[in-house]
């Protein structure tokens, strides 16, 4: 059924035509929406049988997923930011336990600075804990790959989050086709656990694993990734047979096959980022865009594939390892390794920062001219770093550096420093 609504209302009725059993989840914007939806829908019978858990923190949001999952139910929640780093050591057990608990990432950035606009550095922080990652392009996908992930989780038995840019989705009114209960009972089965505690069939879950089987288990949580791999793009397969669109599977490529330049990115950003290639195209330059979809397992072999016959690779992301420089783009040189295309690194979008179709322009002029840094911070206001830096180097005790820099772009009261 085709209907205007907001994107987290859009992700809740997803969830909830997956029919989860519990729903635990403790409120951090920009994730409330989600399961303020979910909650109303347990309260009015919408959604039976499930139970809705109030939790006083995040790590007990996961830790309730966790337990009801343990004991055969299926267990969804949502969070971001600040959450999730809150919940994590409740994260990774999840992944080692093998729990096929489904959650909505409302993508934040993390503090400090407190800042609660959008980029990827929540999901991306937990990039090896074991979860399969799947990021939204659009809020159609996003209502898409919740349905996929449950489907997904549970024939792995592993955790998956589904990774969607917060406010700029999740608060966001668009056309979206909210899918019939049957189709989405045609595709996903009712929830059969590989494990579950059983008074009848007392096992440990969890148990302490020492180091002459420790390096075996996790391999096998890395063996699970690889099957994943396989599994993705079948089940992206099947739910366009079912449901009538593509949605999900590993990547998407759009206007790749002659590009010369390729730019690879993931979530909300790609719909800029294609506007502005079709211009570019109209002005005869050859550009392509690759949206990864699965960022965990990362699809080295399809990436490899995409990106290979290119000149050059331009990896924007919203996110930044500190000391570093990219997190996508690490991995994207790895499946590039002994390829031709040069690759360039632009971090865009920190915080929320806008991300326009002019800079986009600019940017990519520049790499088609081989000018792009190695390293390239789109729109950083060079004149705010060096004043800072110098400020930092005549004065030992210069201030914090978040207040300073924001009186000087005038966003607080001037004074004296």
């Amino acid at each position: 059924m085709l209907k205007q609504t907001e994107g987290s209302r859009g992700v809740a009725e997803a969830v909830a035509l997956c029919r989860p059993e519990v729903v635990c989840a403790y409120p951090i914007s920009p994730q409330t929406h989600i399961v303020e939806a979910l909650g109303s829908m347990v309260k009015s019978g919408a959604l039976a049988p499930c139970e809705f858990i109030n939790v006083e923190s995040e790590f007990a949001a996961m830790s309730v997923a966790i337990g009801a999952s343990a004991a055969g139910a299926r267990a969804y929640t949502a969070t971001a930011s600040q959450g999730l780093l809150y919940m994590v050591e409740a994260v990774f057990n999840a992944a080692g336990l093998g729990l096929p608990v489904v959650m909505t990432i409302a993508n934040r950035a993390i503090g400090a600075p407190i800042n609660i606009w959008n980029d990827h550095s929540d999901a991306m922080s937990q990039r090896d804990s074991g979860w399969i990652q799947l990021f939204a392009e659009d809020n159609q996908e996003a209502l898409d790959l919740h349905i996929q992930a449950f489907r997904l989780g549970e024939e792995l038995s592993l955790p998956v989050m589904v990774c969607v840019d917060g406010f700029i989705l999740t608060h966001a009114y668009e056309r979206v086709d909210v899918p019939a209960q049957g189709q989405v009972d045609a595709y996903l089965p009712p929830y059969e656990p590989r494990q579950v505690l059983d008074p009848r069939e007392p096992v440990s879950i969890g148990a302490m694993v020492g180091p002459d089987a420790f390096a075996e288990v996790r391999y096998l949580a890395h063996a699970k990734q690889m099957q994943a791999l396989e599994l993705i793009p079948r089940h992206a397969a099947e739910f366009r047979e079912i449901f009538g669109r593509a949605a999900g599977g590993l990547t998407h490529a759009y206007r790749t096959e002659d590009a010369e330049t390729i730019v690879v990115a993931l979530g909300s950003v790609l719909g800029t980022i294609k506007d502005t290639v079709d211009e570019m195209r109209g002005e005869g330059h050859r550009i392509g865009v690759l949206s990864i979809v699965s960022f965990r397992p990362f699809p080295l072999a399809e990436v490899r594939r995409i990106l290979q016959h290119a000149r050059r690779v331009v990896v924007l992301e919203k996110s930044l390892a500190v000391g570093i420089g990219g997190i996508v783009s690490a991995n994207v040189r790895m499946a590039l390794s002994g390829s031709p295309p040069h690759s360039y690194t632009v971090i865009a979008g920190l915080g929320g920062r806008a991300i326009t179709r002019r800079a986009l322009h600019r940017m990519l002029r520049q790499a088609q001219r081989d000018e792009l840094e190695s390293l390239t911070f789109l729109d950083l206001d060079w004149n705010i770093v060096r004043r800072e830096l110098e400020r930092e180097k005549q004065q030992r005790r210069s201030g914090p550096i978040a207040e300073n820099i924001l009186r000087d772009v005038g966003a607080v009261a001037s004074r004296a420093v």
